[in-house]
């Protein structure tokens, strides 16, 4: 008994000691960028790098929120980001739920194919999909934004493996009391798919709110464009302030975290799809 429990200890060691390397790992880019945008631009380029930074400023940061612009750029990325992740999340979990529960002809081929449109590269689609936007005058505005953005076949395929695991008794219980089809899907299937929800949504709003191509290509003004491209900009203004281009970086990574430690919860209940709740 003594030597299976120094056993596991022993494991249990070793399987901290890789996981802090690892988490260390992922952590050290980020503590860079924030530290390089709290120093002075003379000290960036100091050998060797100071780990830990003597002279703390917010000039970069104040230089930052003092450009033209860089609100509206905001707002449009919230706008943006925002509109997709929540239209996505609502038209990912109704097609699941058609694709698990209800039984029509093809339903399962027509699954695979959509599935089989992920392995179609973005860039492909690009110019099929200027041209489409292009004649529905969407160039430049808010829609040209959103709605190529809105279907998502991973989404459904995410929504579709959850809902599988659901039991039909839920939805057999819920016509037996009178409820309608939208109804079962919006007040019973919907509710119970938070974590399946979660993972969906915070993945669609960093894409999105990461998202530098389309918006780049689809927007022909500067008051349109979203952060991500409006930042470059900056960058090709300044081409040479290490500083300000990571106190950029920084300001645009903000809204990110704040969303993933707001879903966390659910986030990681939702790794785990496939256990009912």
């Amino acid at each position: 008994m003594r030597k299976f429990n120094r056993n596991r200890l022993i494991k249990n060691v070793i399987s901290l000691i890789i996981l802090s390397l690892l988490g260390l790992m992922a952590f050290i880019p980020l503590y860079w960028m924030v530290v390089t945008a709290l120093k002075p631009p003379t000290l960036v380029l100091k050998f060797p790098p100071e780990i830990l930074p003597r002279n703390i400023t917010f000039a970069n940061f104040k230089y930052l929120f003092h450009r033209p612009y860089i609100w509206r750029w905001t707002i449009n990325s919230s706008i943006v980001a925002g509109s997709v992740t929540v239209i996505r999340i609502v038209l990912c979990a109704m097609a699941g739920y058609a694709l698990a529960k209800k039984n029509f002809p093809g339903a399962k081929i027509f699954f695979w194919i959509y599935i089989g449109s992920m392995m179609i590269p973005s860039q492909v689609t690009l110019i099929p999909l200027y041209i489409i936007v292009s004649n529905f005058r969407m160039i430049n505005t808010y829609w040209g934004l959103i709605l190529p953005s809105i279907a998502a076949p991973f989404g459904v395929f995410l929504m579709r493996q959850f809902m599988v695991t659901l039991p039909d008794e839920i939805i057999e219980a819920a016509r037996i009391d009178g409820a309608s089809e939208f109804q079962t899907f919006w007040k019973i299937i919907f509710p119970i798919s938070k974590p399946a929800i979660a993972v969906l949504g915070i993945f669609t709003f960093v894409n999105e709110w990461n998202d530098f191509l389309w918006p780049l290509i689809v927007t022909n003004t500067t008051a349109m464009k979203t952060l991500q491209a409006g930042l470059v900009m900056i960058r090709e203004e300044v081409p040479m302030e290490f500083a300000l281009h990571m106190a950029s970086s920084t300001y645009a990574a903000i809204p990110m975290l704040i969303v993933f430690f707001a879903f966390q919860r659910y986030f990681l209940q939702g790794i785990t799809v496939g256990a009912i709740k």
